[in-house]
């Protein structure tokens, strides 16, 4: 099933059954996504809704390593350093395709094998049926790179149990299919092998299945996740995170004692302290948010300011460039970043890259 009006090698739109499948398919950058991909994949899932033959739309990513890595922020990284006017258009792309597929009204699977993070979680997250296999490494790492979580994570990361969102959101840290699952970000374990096997059985529905159908089919194939970490810290991570400061989460995991706490507090001190304030902003203000488009468009007016300022192209020099994993923060301490520093990246400041920052 190709369109050359939308297809390109990176990513691919097949059919098997009445399944329609979108590939993702740029295993050597674990699929990263890039602004061809996600301006071909709104449109191509369109066509899918009015296709009185297609039943539901199956994401798979190709490769061995992973569903996706997030978008290309070697991409926006060269960009940026640049100059180019055009720096934010990835996002104000990728974000209306996190909404589409929040409001699918067909069937919507999202095989999250392997590697998920960053916009991976917002091609797959936001979807009705969100499945894990024993591979899985999911996280929002965001604030390791100097940036928020995006992608509408604001909206659904303050609504995992427990405050796991917020211990998510700030330590950026991988979690596996257990973890996902018990803070709402997938919905099934499946065995990695029995995958194919899984597609070719929702294929075979037919024209007019229902999610009902789709659940009872996805349900033969799953298996226990097995035991969430996160769900064993449940008081630890509640006592901790429900605090609406950064100083204040860090005085208290001081208190605590364990692996668990002595962890977070050393992945907590290596990232951003702008990006941990803005990201803990960015989730309290979710909570209270009333819906997912809300919660885009805040990120997306923060992430447009963030290109104007140091720990960005700092944190995927760090990460992505030079690969030193030695990232030099500028504000450098949590107390340099005041109040009125983060208002301005709620457009509180000068002139936004954008007038409009409605997607």
């Amino acid at each position: 099933m190709t369109d050359s009006a939308v297809q390109t090698d990176e990513i691919l739109f097949d059919r098997i059954g009445s399944a329609a499948i979108i590939r993702l398919n740029r295993p050597k950058a674990l699929n990263s996504l890039n602004l061809a991909m996600v301006h071909a994949m709104k449109p191509a899932m369109e066509r899918f809704v009015e296709d009185g033959e297609i039943s539901c739309v199956i994401l798979t990513g190709e490769g061995e390593r992973g569903l996706c890595a997030g978008g290309d922020i070697r991409a926006i990284y060269q960009l940026g350093k640049a100059g180019d006017p055009e720096v934010a258009l990835f996002w104000r792309e990728e974000f209306p395709v996190n909404y589409t597929i929040a409001r699918y009204p067909k069937p919507y699977v999202a095989l999250m094998d392997g590697i998920v993070m960053g916009g991976g979680v917002g091609v797959a997250s936001h979807g009705k049926h969100r499945i894990v296999t024993e591979r899985t490494k999911l996280a929002m790492p965001e604030t390791g790179i100097g940036y928020v979580p995006d992608v509408g994570a604001t909206w659904l990361l303050p609504r995992a149990p427990g405050e796991a969102g917020t211990w998510m959101g700030l330590t950026g840290e991988i979690v596996g299919a257990a973890d996902a699952i018990y803070a709402g970000f997938a919905d099934y374990h499946v065995p990695s092998e029995r995958l194919a096997e899984l597609v070719q059985a929702l294929g075979a529905l037919g024209a007019g299945a229902s999610d009902a159908d789709v659940a009872v089919v996805i349900g033969k194939f799953a298996t226990a996740a097995g035991e969430s970490r996160l769900e064993g810290q449940r008081a630890l991570i509640y006592r901790v995170f429900s605090f609406d400061t950064v100083e204040e989460i860090l005085a208290a995991l001081e208190k605590e004692e364990g692996e668990f706490a002595a962890f977070t507090r050393g992945v907590i001190a290596k990232r951003s302290p702008t990006s941990l304030k803005l990201t803990l902003r960015l989730l309290r203000a979710g909570r209270k948010s009333s819906s997912l488009v809300e919660c885009l468009e805040r990120e997306f007016t923060v992430a447009s300011e963030l290109l104007r300022n140091h720990d960005f192209y700092e944190g995927v020099r760090a990460a992505v460039i030079d690969k030193d994993r030695n990232p030099q923060w500028q504000p450098a301490t949590l107390s340099e970043v005041t109040e009125a520093d983060l208002d301005r990246y709620f457009l509180g400041g000068h002139q936004p890259l954008f007038a409009d920052h409605r997607l």
